[in-house]
């Protein structure tokens, strides 16, 4: 049975989120307030649909109740933003995704009950940020204000060591939970593994013990 989704707010995020859902095979429900914006997204969204969402009789009208996660991705407009929220509460939407544009906004959402709240262009930001700071990091991933998730590059200073030899865990705070090597991905290696150069080490821990091992690791 396939997963069935509502977007609200149908800008650059909102779009690429419905694209990528249609790409997953789950059926969408688009809606944004502008006929224009609605009429793009016609022959992609399972149903695109124009509705001005701080009205609850036209959301209730659609049965969203019935869809299981409704993404709210509207753009600069936060009382729109925070009412929806709210009426999508009132109608008993199980799960809500919203869009925050600050951290007051966030503040806001979810006193009023949102499921999650994301930031892309502050966590986008931040991977880019990353990414530029170290030739190592190939990727990241924020898990919470302290703690992540990166995707670095193995150089020649680790290749032939095991994991067991390097001692990582012990010595700088952080887990090895896979290495990618080439098209094969390594879960929970084991401590005889050893590293090769170019391995993608998958390493979750503290932004501090994380960059304190990409400093004296890599390096």
């Amino acid at each position: 049975m396939k997963k069935e989704f509502v977007v609200i707010g149908l800008g650059r995020f909102g779009g690429s989120i419905v694209k990528e859902l249609i790409e997953l095979e789950a059926d969408v429900m688009a809606i944004d307030k502008s006929q224009e914006r609605v009429d793009e997204f016609a022959n992609i969204a399972t149903q695109a649909v124009a509705v001005d969402t701080t009205d609850e009789a036209a959301l209730r009208s659609l049965g969203i109740r019935n869809f299981e996660h409704v993404v709210i991705a509207i753009g600069e407009n936060i009382q729109a933003s925070i009412l929806t929220t709210l009426i999508l509460k009132e109608i008993g939407v199980s799960r809500i995704t919203v869009k925050a544009q600050n951290d007051y906004h966030e503040k806001v959402l979810r006193k009023i009950g949102a499921d999650q709240v994301v930031h892309p262009e502050r966590d986008m930001g931040k991977r880019i940020a990353n990414n530029l700071v170290s030739n190592n990091i190939l990727d990241y991933l924020e898990l919470s204000d302290e703690y992540s998730i990166v995707e670095i590059q193995a150089n020649d200073h680790l290749a032939g060591s095991s994991l067991i030899d390097l001692d990582i865990r012990a010595k700088f705070g952080v887990n090895i939970v896979a290495i990618k090597r080439g098209t094969h991905i390594l879960v929970s290696p084991q401590a005889i593994e050893q590293i090769e150069v170019n391995d993608i080490l998958i390493v979750i821990g503290s932004d501090l013990d994380i960059h304190r091992f990409e400093r004296k690791a890599l390096h």
